[in-house]
């Protein structure tokens, strides 16, 4: 179930994967034919296990987010359910070129380059680009580029041995994971009706 919140998402446990997807969705269409040749090409995958992949975007880290936690309990009907977790989705974003060493870095920074003009363009990100849940509410997603120096994307880049590889990292969120613990709302033990008497008016 799903809900306004000033922007915010409020969603149930598939609220995530309904993120990547929407993301995938328009980064596959901004960004091919050109500078990616084909949609598929675009994917879900760790840097360093994208197979075919150009672009790869990987969910490094699901972070709660204090600020935009809620304590109010939702009334939904005769029930009253907790409050849902508020959470920011941290994302890598890596290009990957099989082309030979003189043209290969210059076609990842032309493919990064492209990612970041298609999300700053997309900050809050509407249908038609939602997929999952969020194509069927009247939702967005705000995307945030984080910024990260060198020292702390390599913190980020827990593969191993593998070297870093250039990469970008966007925050995207708050959403709101909803809670499944409910309990009964209050009952009504009375109700109080006041009639006004308008028959004396005018005399």
């Amino acid at each position: 179930m799903f809900g306004k919140g000033g922007g915010t998402l409020i969603g149930g446990y598939t609220v995530i994967a309904d993120v990547g997807s929407s993301l995938l969705k328009l980064l596959r269409e901004q960004l091919s034919p050109d500078p990616v040749p084909r949609p598929d090409l675009i994917g879900m995958a760790s840097p360093v296990d994208k197979g075919d992949f150009v672009l790869s975007l990987y969910l490094c880290s699901i972070r709660e987010n204090g600020e935009a936690r809620r304590n109010e309990m939702q009334a939904q009907g005769g029930i009253l359910r907790y409050p849902p977790l508020a959470v920011d989705l941290h994302y890598i974003l890596t290009a990957h070129s099989t082309a030979d060493l003189h043209t290969r870095t210059l076609d990842e920074h032309r493919v990064l380059g492209k990612v970041m003009q298609v999300l700053y363009d997309n900050s809050v990100l509407r249908s038609p680009y939602l997929e999952g849940s969020l194509a069927e509410n009247n939702e967005e997603l705000r995307i945030t580029a984080e910024n990260f120096n060198t020292e702390q994307l390599t913190q980020l880049w827990q593969f191993g041995d593998n070297p870093y590889k250039l990469s970008l990292a966007y925050r995207v969120g708050p959403v709101l994971l909803e809670s499944n613990r409910v309990k009964p709302g209050p009952r009504v033990l009375e109700r109080k009706i006041t009639l006004r008497d308008k028959g004396g008016e005018g005399s």
